[in-house]
């Protein structure tokens, strides 16, 4: 930064000290963190829909229906061209690597990632990625929160506080549902709801759907007006509703995990590119609606005509009958989840709330018509009603956000009618996903790496730790083959501490340690000096925490079933230095004091 202009921030700074509070500070820039979300969601849908209109209905619709093949290869090279080239990094997954800044980057969120969405997503979904916007509108938000947040000098607790600011504005945008997008920013981003953080997300929201308003109007991703009213004689039908929705929500989550683990055993970008993209371009070919985000499908099926949705399908079928209409919208169904991790793991930025969403639709609307063709509704359920709830089970099983699922249908349709089959299947979907799977698809590898911030606040504390800090290395070694005598000579007067490593020579490995006490009975002998050696008396620690494995959940876990003060670290089995629990704990207290700090 140029001396004047540091010098102009420095004397801001002082002046906003001395005139306006912390709390008053943050609810300012939440408004201006709401603002720049929702201007990034203005560009990125826009970017997109120019793309999308360009290419399908100009190309596709005037030339050839081939063109659906070569797209999606054509787009993920762009992509791929645009992060080695301008971006010159990689760009993560939007909510994902978000939700690992928070965890364990102190809410620091690298420059590159506040263009890095806005130039790859939409050239990802506007060439046919079968991926959603959502996603990289919040990490693009995300971005610029955090980097506003350390030019003003914020600290952690307020730099989490404004990037679950941005969530909550991109959300609120995209879908015009403050209430929905506020929920969101709690349940995925785990962020305590009091009235510190209360205020900002709502300002956030407000600041975000007004923006939203200015550039697009009353227009909405999902214009429409529930017309039939809720049943009770519905109940048993939208329980099943729930049940089918938390098993479609394993099917996803397996499907996912397992294309990503896939896709990391290819090492080289341009294989994955090429296996992605070809195998994206493929099911475009025969299945043309995969193609992006999907939502004129979701409002085609809301408003009663799946047929439009169905028209010109590989198979020549005619949608005329209900059963053939039913079993291409499975098809659908269950191809989408196939087409989004493809694009995933080719290299294809976006997210997976358009998937969810779009899967979600088609699961209630075909378990609608199934009702209705065998008879079983007296009167006839509807199928827009069950459309809208299976969106909301979806995404209740998918992100495990049953809230953020309920109160983003009820907002979307203006009213709170649906809001008791909502909230059932909703919850039935969310407990039978959670009990097979414990974590969504955003955190499922953060949680496996203990990285991940939940509402358990010690949890919280301790994922947010950093385990380089708490270890010491102010042990003096020994090695097996030592006498006594060198020992105490080398070793014990020179040292402050009364625990020793023992290491191997050849490659400072550690073969086990001496505590003083183990010693002291033996160490004023000097006849024993050259009689007794180190491997004499060494044993094994009581346990060893290592570097590459071990996060901090699991450090404090051994501590407490060893009982030991000091345990060693190692990484690869070479030694590294002593974890101590008093140390550890001091450390647990200051996180803890910085975390609840507002």
């Amino acid at each position: 930064m140029p001396k004047h202009e540091k010098s102009l921030l420095t004397r801001f700074l002082i002046w906003r000290a001395k005139h306006i509070s912390q709390r008053h500070f943050i609810i300012i820039l939440s408004i201006l963190v709401g603002f720049t979300s929702g201007m990034g969601a203005v560009v990125l849908k826009n970017f997109t829909h120019f793309i999308q209109h360009l290419l399908e209905n100009n190309l596709v619709q005037y030339y050839h229906h081939a063109f659906y093949f070569v797209f999606p290869i054509i787009g993920l090279t762009i992509t791929y061209l645009l992060m080695k080239y301008v971006i010159r990094h990689r760009v993560s997954h939007g909510i994902p690597s978000t939700l690992y800044a928070i965890s364990k980057r102190k809410g620091i969120i690298r420059r590159f990632q506040m263009i890095g969405s806005v130039l790859t997503a939409p050239v990802t979904v506007g060439f046919g990625g079968s991926v959603g916007l959502e996603g990289p509108t919040v990490a693009t938000g995300a971005a610029i929160s955090s980097n506003i947040a350390r030019f003003f000098h914020m600290n952690q607790a307020n730099r989490t506080l404004l990037i679950s600011c941005a969530a909550a504005g991109a959300l609120s945008s995209i879908f015009k549902a403050p209430i929905a997008a506020i929920i969101f920013a709690i349940e995925v981003f785990s962020l305590d709801l009091t009235l510190a953080s209360m205020l900002p997300l709502l300002l956030a929201s407000i600041s975000a759907i007004i923006t939203s308003y200015f550039f697009f109007g009353s227009d909405s991703l999902l214009p429409f007006k529930i017309v039939d009213a809720f049943s009770i004689n519905d109940v048993p039908f939208f329980i099943v509703l729930g049940m089918i929705s938390g098993l479609v929500s394993i099917y996803f989550a397996k499907v996912y995990h397992k294309t990503h683990s896939l896709f990391d055993k290819i090492k080289s970008p341009v294989n994955q590119l090429l296996i992605g993209g070809l195998g994206i371009g493929l099911l475009l070919f025969f299945i043309p609606p995969l193609y992006g985000e999907g939502f004129d499908v979701i409002n085609n099926l809301i408003k009663g005509h799946p047929e439009k949705a169905l028209t010109n399908n590989f198979f020549n079928l005619s949608p005329d009958n209900v059963w053939t209409v039913i079993l291409l919208l499975a098809g659908l169904m269950f191809f989408k989840v196939i087409a989004s991790c493809l694009t995933f793991g080719a290299g294809g930025v976006g997210g997976i709330f358009a998937p969810t969403l779009f899967m979600g639709s088609i699961m209630g609307n075909c378990v609608a018509k199934i009702i209705n063709v065998l008879g079983l509704g007296n009167p006839a359920v509807s199928e827009s009603n069950f459309t809208l709830v299976g969106m909301a089970g979806l995404m209740a099983g998918v992100l495990h956000a049953p809230l953020t699922a309920i109160f983003l249908i009820a907002e979307l349709t203006g009213g709170y009618e649906l809001f008791i089959p909502l909230m059932i299947t909703s919850a039935i979907s969310f407990a039978i996903t959670k009990y097979f799977i414990s974590h969504s698809v955003y955190t499922m590898e953060l949680a496996r790496k203990g990285e991940l911030i939940t509402h358990n606040k010690d949890q919280a504390i301790l994922t947010l730790m950093d385990i380089g800090r708490v270890i010491e290395k102010n042990f003096i070694p020994v090695y097996p083959d030592m006498t006594l005598g060198d020992m105490v000579h080398n070793a014990v007067i020179k040292s402050n501490r009364n625990i020793f490593p023992v290491l191997n020579k050849k490659d400072d490995s550690l073969a086990g340690v001496i505590l003083l006490d183990d010693i002291r009975p033996i160490m004023f002998d000097q006849s024993l000096y050259k009689e007794v050696k180190v491997s004499d008396v060494m044993h094994d620690p009581p346990a060893i925490i290592r570097l590459e494995k071990d996060n901090m959940t699991q450090v404090m876990k051994k501590f407490q079933d060893s009982g030991a003060w000091n345990l060693p670290v190692v990484k690869d089995n070479m030694y590294v230095g002593f974890i101590s629990k008093s140390k550890l704990l001091t450390a647990y207290r200051r996180k803890l004091i910085s975390f609840t700090a507002r």
